[in-house]
């Protein structure tokens, strides 16, 4: 696991961004529908940072995309709310998206290579952010975008505001993203796997300037990742997702210490630990995510289970909440096992 130097955990403020029942279907003509977010709630307070974690496939980018409004504008059915100090950025217009879109919230996407204009200069897409959401002329501009290439730690920022994507790092790639990102302000960042591809080093560095970030600034982060480390160093707040809906719901340290929903359970288990025995098996969860099972009628992750009884195939799992603990499951994992 990766420590980027764990924050007390504290009383949160209010949410900032209250998201509620939201569903994403991909819709294909003569096709049922595809379900890639189903119905999923939570919230994030200023200064908090709130994971969603699961398997590749489970929703997560999905619900990102959803909330920026960044899904294709055909192709695809989205519901619920997403409120933003209390409006529903799904009602806006595009143009009124826009204009908050990179000044009231930003996102951090995972490829860095791909995310970047590879034929423009990191410089004028720093600026351009800066330009057109904070009115500042073009030497201004440029100033101030060297001063967050350098805040995020790239070095000589001035000469970097020429360079092209390809002339730079992995690791000062994801730093330009995040500098573009954080160049308004935002109240809300969501960071989509940040980390991936970058080697440990650059890992623990990136995550230390988030976790610096949002205690200098109260932005509220949303972090997601596959990585346990990462949000064990990062997180307050987990939410664990498996077939576009929450499964478990805690805050860390009581996620960490007591999973209870075997998803959970079967993630935790199945990272390496430097204590286990030489050659030992490295437990794993059988099957993929696409052995499943549909919500309206069952436990999705019932055919995978080895907790499964015979009314997980049968009927939904409840969506319990005890002691600030959200749990979607018929049998859950006893809180005392290892």
């Amino acid at each position: 696991m990766i420590a980027v130097g764990v924050r007390a955990d504290r009383a949160v403020a209010p949410p900032l961004l209250e998201v509620r029942d939201l569903s994403v279907a991909f819709t294909r003509r003569g096709e049922p529908d595809a379900v890639a977010v189903d119905g999923i709630s939570f919230d994030v307070a200023p200064g908090e940072v709130v994971g969603l974690v699961g398997e590749s496939g489970c929703g997560k980018s999905v619900t990102s995309l959803a909330i920026m409004r960044l899904l294709p504008e055909r192709g695809n059915r989205v519901t619920g709310e997403v409120r933003l100090d209390g409006t529903d950025l799904l009602t806006l217009s595009a143009a009124a998206m826009r204009g908050r879109r990179g000044r009231d919230l930003s996102m951090v996407f995972q490829d860095p290579l791909s995310s970047l204009n590879p034929v423009v200069p990191i410089g004028v897409q720093v600026t351009e952010v800066l330009r057109r959401h904070r009115g500042m002329r073009k030497e201004p501009a440029r100033r101030e975008a060297a001063e967050l290439l350098d805040r995020v730690g790239i070095s000589d920022a001035r000469r970097r505001l020429d360079s092209y994507p390809h002339q730079m790092s992995g690791g000062m790639r994801q730093r330009a993203l995040i500098a573009i990102a954080l160049a308004c302000r935002p109240r809300l960042l969501i960071a989509d796997e940040p980390t991936t591809a970058l080697d440990v080093t650059i890992q623990a560095q990136i995550l230390g300037l988030l976790a610096e970030l949002v205690a200098e600034t109260g932005t509220a982060l949303i972090m997601i990742t596959h990585d346990l480390g990462v949000v064990a160093g990062l997180c307050d707040t987990v939410n664990v997702l498996y077939g576009g809906r929450i499964v478990e719901r805690a805050q860390r340290h009581r996620l960490f210490a007591t999973p209870r929903h075997p998803y959970t359970h079967g993630l935790l288990r199945s990272i390496p630990r430097l204590d286990s025995p030489p050659g030992e098996e490295l437990p794993a969860i059988r099957g993929s995510v696409n052995d499943n099972l549909p919500w309206a009628d069952a436990c999705a992750f019932a055919p995978r289970c080895p907790r499964a009884v015979e009314t997980c195939e049968e009927r939904t799992p409840p969506s319990d909440v005890v002691g600030g603990r959200l749990l979607r499951c018929h049998n859950p994992v006893p809180a005392n096992a290892e």
